[in-house]
């Protein structure tokens, strides 16, 4: 009786929400075009030349279109070959491999007019996402990922896949080959630094899978726009994540699959991403495109080349996405298994990653919104201690309103986010663990990388669940069991009848009448009808006469096009509460009657004893007052930063370069540095005010107490620019090791 009246509030409060955000809107007076008390001889004169004008750009865009078409037609002739703009080799073919898969490393050759690049530095391999597109994303512009760090002389690989899955192909299998494709950079690059390791959007959970099963082969790993917590979000908001409950769960993948003769067409996950924003997806973009005809079809043409580039999936690849993530998000739990080779009853958990880890996400993004990219980690980490007993390092950073493609194919972002992570990258290790927020800032430098100030903020869980969204999700739980049951019913009745009359060809003309594979051969020189338009546009161009930019039949026809896609939206809008709503009532009421067994109580959190009984924070405690010159700068860098709340990168800079320049620092190995920074945070952290007073045990001498407090004063920087918790903690410093200022 509990739940049920948990369950009717709570659909009362949905209710509510979603009544004040779909209350009908008073309508918008007529907008004054000009057209009215105005000569009528100007008025026919503007009318000729919008009609003119129309016309004209009617002929472009649909030679435009007609281009787009042929372009998709043959790229899916030449196997769609990946989007990169960058030249390539070959370096390991996974179709080569024991366990064969469709997936590839390449080495990206940089163009010449870049520097050349340097074998001894760390190394950038990119995986791109196969959700329904092919590769080439990450380096789509020479202004992204791959060119951000060729131009910095890094060498940099790329993951790509071809667009049918070897037979039998599964996610292991992919993520066998991404290890073996990991140990060939290694090879390649022996005197390096362990490469750092990209995922946009959905290659984020193969790499995190990589980094859970062979921590030793990562260096940082970076994840842009990827969702690893499927049922995070805020109610109101992210509607993506409640289909796959409204769907019945995971079988009408497996149903489409089997039509598809065992494989999944990639054009049927497109759909689901352009029916998130039909306003934009299925009429604005084309409307801009006939808007702008004179300067928008080469844009447009080479962003279609990738988003109407369409791969397959086995049946076992697809299933497994959609049950061990989208509905079972098993993979922030602990619960998806490492397949064979691995230990009995292994998983991977993400709690054995140690490298440090970059997460990139956006406010704007409705594919990935950024609970899916961050509430991983509150689901991971009980508290912000246990990620530095752990010794791991998490920096996230959220954009305010950049979309999910916008992530990884806007210039904008690749000049400013995505330079300033690869330039904190090369410092990163320098950062004592924890958990922190990367703040970008403008300021009044100049040169190509000053520009921008960059600052990791500590933060705690509480920040996570906030900036993720604490939406209850007791009705997943029970999405879960349901999906189970159906697929179950399903492999049992449905599958086997629908396997056997499926073949290849049924299942190729049904790849073939796809309507986004339509919407482009049906403008293509396949159809005859199209070929007129490309000596017309060439006449166009020659006699091109655009109305004038305050012609007020523009301006109707801007109105009208402002109209169309706000009544899409609104559409939008209404789908999505109501989905919503539905959601919740079906799948909130089977948990308040108790049909989901997954709904149990968290585990209470554990005490701060309770870690400070872990092993590694015995061991760090138990030598609390013992060490050397090397330990005390250590931790009186880290108790400067703690007491500041964070570093800037200008401080980190510096802080890099004392240990990894100056003795002692200088003669130890990286690991050994990491260790000796991971126990001083330990120390400082669970024992903050005895770390303090034990530094004269550390530094007996008084000219090495001088040289330690000069070397931390020299990375802190001027003192006037600390803030007063840091100058307070600095002079605390001074008085503890009996030393003056200055």
């Amino acid at each position: 009786m509990s739940r049920a009246m948990d369950q009717a509030r709570s659909l009362a409060e949905l209710a509510t929400r979603q009544a004040e955000l779909l209350a009908p809107k008073p309508p918008k007076p007529p907008a004054a075009f000009g057209l009215f008390g105005r000569n009528p001889l100007t008025v026919m004169q503007e009318a000729m030349e919008y009609a003119v004008d129309a016309t004209q750009r009617s002929i472009l865009f649909w030679d435009t279109m007609r281009r787009a078409g042929n372009d998709f037609v043959e790229h899916e002739k030449a196997g769609c070959p990946p989007v990169l703009v960058f030249d390539w080799d070959m370096v390991l073919d996974g179709r080569t491999l024991p366990r064969r898969c469709n997936y590839a490393l390449v080495r990206i050759k940089p163009p010449a007019n870049y520097p050349a690049t340097d074998a001894a530095m760390r190394p950038f391999v990119i995986i791109d996402p196969r959700a329904g597109h092919g590769a080439g994303i990450g380096g789509f512009k020479s202004d992204s990922q791959v060119g951000v760090a060729l131009r910095r002389g890094h060498p940099v690989y790329f993951v790509i896949f071809f667009r049918d899955p070897e037979p039998g192909q599964t996610i292991l299998d992919i993520t066998a080959a991404e290890r073996a494709f990991l140990r060939t950079v290694h090879d390649q690059h022996p005197k390096a630094p362990k490469p750092v390791v990209i995922g946009n959007c959905q290659g984020g959970w193969a790499v995190m899978m990589l980094g859970a099963s062979d921590p030793e082969l990562m260096g940082p790993l970076v994840l842009n726009g990827a969702p690893l917590s499927y049922w995070a979000g805020e109610r109101g908001k992210n509607p993506m994540r409640y289909m796959g409950g409204l769907a019945g769960g995971s079988w009408p993948a497996a149903m489409l699959a089997d039509l598809g003769n065992g494989r999944f067409d990639g054009a049927n996950l497109v759909l689901n991403f352009e029916a998130l924003s039909p306003g934009n997806t299925w009429f604005k973009k084309y409307w801009n495109l006939y808007e702008k005809a004179d300067s928008e079809p080469d844009r447009f043409l080479e962003f279609e080349r990738w988003w109407g580039g369409y791969f397959l999936m086995n049946r076992d690849e697809i299933r497994w996405i959609v049950e061990n993530l989208f509905i079972g998000d098993r993979f922030a739990r602990g619960e998806i298994s490492a397949g064979p080779g691995a230990r009995a009853n292994a998983t991977f958990n993400m709690r054995a990653i140690k490298s440090p880890i970059v997460v990139f996400a956006s406010v704007g993004d409705n594919i990935t919104p950024p609970g899916q990219a961050l509430r991983w980690i509150a689901d991971v980490y009980r508290d912000e201690k246990e990620i530095k007993a752990l010794g791991q390092t998490i920096v996230y950073l959220v954009h305010d309103d950049i979309g999910h493609l916008g992530i990884f194919v806007s210039g904008q972002v690749a000049n400013k986010e995505h330079t300033e992570i690869a330039n904190t990258l090369e410092m990163i290790e320098a950062v004592a663990p924890g958990l922190y927020e990367m703040r970008i800032t403008d300021t009044a430098g100049s040169g190509a990388n000053t520009g921008y100030q960059v600052e990791l903020v500590e933060r705690t869980i509480a920040d996570i669940r906030a900036v993720s969204g604490e939406a209850e999700n007791e009705a997943f739980p029970a999405v879960a069991k349901i999906a189970a049951a159906n697929q179950t019913l399903y492999d049992l009745f449905a599958g086997p009848a629908i396997r056997q009359m499926a073949t290849e060809q049924t299942a190729e003309l049904r790849r073939q009448m796809h309507p986004l594979r339509l919407r482009r051969t049906l403008v293509s020189d396949l159809n005859p009808f199209m070929a007129a338009f490309a000596g017309a546009a060439e006449r166009v161009r020659d006699q091109r006469a655009p109305a004038a930019a305050d012609n007020p039949f523009l301006k109707v026809e801007r109105a009208m096009a402002d109209r169309v896609e706000g009544a899409m939206d609104a559409w939008r809008d209404w789908r999505d509460a109501w989905t919503e709503v539905a959601f919740h009532a079906v799948y909130g009421s089977l948990a308040a009657l108790g049909v989901s067994e997954a709904t149990a109580e968290e585990e209470a959190a554990e005490t701060a004893d309770a870690l400070a009984d872990a092993p590694e924070v015995r061991a760090a405690l138990a030598r609390i007052a013992e060490g050397t010159y090397a330990e005390a700068v250590v931790r009186m860098m880290i108790l400067l930063a703690r007491a500041r709340g964070g570093v800037r990168r200008s401080r980190l800079a510096r802080s890099q370069a004392v240990l990894t320049g100056e003795p002692p620092f200088a003669e130890l190995t990286a690991a050994a540095r990491q260790a000796l920074i991971r126990e001083q945070t330990l120390v400082v952290e669970m024992a903050p005010e005895e770390a303090l007073q034990t530094l004269p045990k550390l530094l007996p001498d008084k000219a090495e107490r001088r040289r330690a407090l000069e070397t931390v004063e020299g990375v802190a920087g001027p003192e006037d620019e600390l803030g007063e918790p840091a100058q307070a903690m600095l002079a605390r410093l001074r008085q503890v090791l009996g030393l003056k200022r200055g």
